[in-house]
């Protein structure tokens, strides 16, 4: 039985043993820490096709889609396909989110049209105060993320016999092999997965190449009591302006200069805001986007003041007292590109600068990136 190796048990090194697993390879993962802690398990759980646009990376995003509908069916882990609404509370972004709707409501997008009236049929936490309407999509799905890339490992090794290597570091890959502390493996294909530690394995490859890090910051609150569900994630005003599903909508630019003029501190930072809500009821909330080869290890507490105010403006929540705050860190196209992948060799593959994508694409992509083994 031929043999692939991963280097990285992040999402899309997950997503690449699963790949080769079900094409009956033998794969083993190797891994530099006890667990996966990078920003894999630091982000909302959003499985997030509405922000792909229609073409290859939407389709990417519904074939992943149902990878984690599978996995959380066979392992038990937490998945909850609410869908999503984006709000509006200004004029512009209403005239974004029609024109949006009116482009792709008989597209592939699964939409419908929220008015104020039936708004909480979708969230009940959409604020009253101000709503003018929004567009529920139906193909997002929330995730635990810290759950899920713990619980994938466990279940990649008794459905498929894949082998992880924790706290096993790769330091040097050679042709069809890669170097550990504990001597050489051997395999016939050769995954590099390193997410935003990208300049340790093949940096002159990285240095080439048009990508950078991102640095984004994100809280979570309490469980939020007497069982209350969030309902569809929500995505403020700001998303829109994020997202490139959003980019063919003319009305776009006056919302993006809008938000310039009256609070530059959102475009400067990345700042767009949203909130999920996990497994145990407690909601994630984010989250800022700062680029740049060397991010700050510090946090800004201005961010974190920035995101909850303006979170208030359109959620109504019965607990928003912050619990936990991080930071995370990913790798970043420069070129629009949504990831990239290079086969610089006959043995090894990598794969890398998924940005933000990476719970919504990565299942998807693996089976592509995989298809000639």
């Amino acid at each position: 039985m031929k043999k692939v190796i991963v280097i990285g048990a992040g999402i899309v090194g997950l997503a690449h043993a699963l790949a080769a697993a079900k094409k009956g390879y033998k794969v083993e993962v190797f891994e530099r820490s006890e667990k996966a802690v990078g920003a894999s398990i630091r982000n909302f759980g959003m499985v997030w096709p509405v922000g792909q646009p229609v073409g290859k990376t939407y389709d990417r995003a519904l074939r992943s889609r149902e990878v984690w509908l599978k996995i959380a069916q066979e392992s038990k882990m937490f998945i909850d396909p609410v869908g999503s609404v984006h709000v509006a509370y200004q004029q512009d972004e209403l005239a974004v989110l029609q024109e949006f709707f009116e482009q792709q409501k008989d597209d592939a997008y699964k939409l419908e049209w929220v008015e104020p009236a039936n708004a909480d049929s979708y969230s009940q936490a959409i604020n009253p105060e101000g709503f003018l309407g929004g567009v529920f999509s139906e193909t997002e799905c929330i995730v635990d993320p810290r759950q899920a890339i713990a619980t994938i490992p466990s279940y990649l090794e008794d459905k498929f016999n894949v082998v992880f290597n924790w706290n096993t570091a790769v330091t040097e890959v050679n042709e069809n092999a890669v170097r550990t502390k504990s001597g050489w493996y051997k395999g016939d294909h050769i995954f590099v997965c390193s997410g935003a530690d990208f300049e340790i394995l093949f940096p002159e490859t990285f240095t080439q190449m048009p990508i950078t890090k991102c640095k984004l910051q994100m809280m979570r609150t309490g469980i939020q009591p007497n069982s209350w569900r969030l309902g569809a994630a929500l995505a403020g005003g700001l998303t829109l302006t994020h997202y490139k599903a959003f980019e063919s909508c003319s009305s776009l630019e006056a919302l993006k200069n809008r938000i310039k003029a009256q609070t530059p501190l959102f475009p400067e930072l990345g700042i767009h805001v949203m909130v999920s809500q996990n497994g145990v009821g407690e909601l994630v909330i984010g989250d800022s986007h700062e680029y740049g080869l060397n991010p700050s290890p510090f946090d800004r507490e201005d961010i974190n003041a920035a995101i909850l105010n303006y979170l208030k403006g359109f959620l109504k929540a019965p607990d928003l007292n912050i619990k936990e705050q991080w930071h995370g860190v990913y790798a970043k196209m420069q070129n629009g590109a949504s990831e990239y992948v290079n086969k610089i060799d006959e043995n090894v593959t990598i794969v890398n600068g998924l940005g933000g994508a990476g719970m919504t694409l990565s299942f998807g992509l693996a089976e592509e990136t995989t298809n000639f083994l």
